[in-house]
């Protein structure tokens, strides 16, 4: 049971599992099924055991972790949980099809080739063929990271809460930067239209650039992003319960600080655009359990691929 479960710095360090893969296998979830419990994962069943309460009106205070060596342990995780949530609450879930793992910072994917017609054949004639052979150019992976400055005592009396919104941003603001790196590989070597002047019918003739894909996101900066909104064929679209905005046309549109005021990039997120890493996100952890929180550090080692070509179209603005 969780209340059982021996808590040390080790279990950050076990290779090829998170800390939280190794409290599930001391404490599975499974065990829990049926009861009140069943909706909270090992780490949160830990939280529960120590009673510390990381938002709502009675939310706890960082020292509030520190109380004893055992409850010492579970900060890191509550460190990289945050960042991490502000990680995956960005862009990035809107361009990226698929994510891969990578052992190497070097990652070799392979390539297809498409481009013989598709059609009828007749009786006896060959069919088309489609080639799926190794890339020849290797993606190398590049870390991304973060030194955050905040000692003990400044933080110590910090609601959780609140410390958890300050990390959640610099998650938030690591994956913009990411984000950077995504949108140099969708433009690069990409089919483009051009327009002097941005319009409505511009966006449209974006749309229809895609022939075998659907246009599932329009990616702008946010300068261009409000002069989309503010056009009069988007005065009747409201925008969706989280805050996207659809186009009439059925893509959303994103904004980000990435793309510049002269692109504008529309793409199928669903076949566009690989994401590679060869870890997820890295914190130190020895140095948050002894409270020498002087200089904690976050990083991610990442790269990205085009998978499909054609499922990514270009709009430039020439003026």
């Amino acid at each position: 049971m969780y209340n059982d479960v021996k808590l040390e710095k080790g279990l950050y360090n076990l290779s090829g599992k998170s800390f939280t893969s190794a409290l599930e296998e001391l404490d599975p979830s499974a065990a829990y099924a049926g009861t009140e419990l069943s909706s909270l994962d090992a780490y949160e069943r830990q939280l529960k055991r120590y009673n510390i309460k990381v938002n709502g009106s009675d939310c706890d205070m960082v020292e509030k972790f520190f109380t004893s060596t055992e409850t010492a342990v579970l900060f890191p995780e509550f460190v990289s949980r945050c960042i991490k949530k502000g990680f995956d609450e960005t862009v990035l879930q809107a361009v990226t099809a698929v994510r891969t793992v990578s052992e190497s910072s070097q990652y070799l994917g392979c390539v297809l080739d498409d481009s013989a017609a598709y059609g009828t054949t007749a009786q006896t004639v060959a069919l088309t063929a489609s080639t799926v052979t190794e890339g020849t150019t290797a993606v190398t992976l590049e870390k991304i990271g973060r030194l955050i400055n905040a000692s003990y005592e400044a933080i110590r009396r910090q609601r959780l809460d609140v410390f958890g919104v300050m990390l959640r941003s610099i998650g938030v603001k690591l994956a913009n930067t990411v984000v950077s790196k995504a949108v140099e590989v969708l433009i690069e070597d990409a089919s483009e239209i051009t327009t002097s002047s941005l319009s409505y019918s511009d966006l449209a003739d974006l749309y229809g650039e895609f022939d075998n894909f659907n246009m599932t996101t329009v990616l702008t900066s946010p300068a261009v992003a409000s002069k989309i909104a503010a056009m009069d064929q988007l005065k009747d679209t409201r925008a969706k319960a989280d805050g996207k905005i659809i186009l009439p046309f059925g893509s959303e549109l994103v904004k980000s600080a990435a793309v510049d005021d002269d692109t504008i990039i529309g793409l199928d997120r669903n076949f566009a655009l690989e994401f590679i890493t060869s870890t997820g996100l890295i914190l130190e952890t020895d140095k948050l359990i002894d409270r020498q929180l002087d200089q904690m550090t976050v990083s991610v080692t990442c790269g990205f691929r085009k998978i499909t070509p054609d499922a990514v179209q270009l709009l430039t603005i020439t003026s």
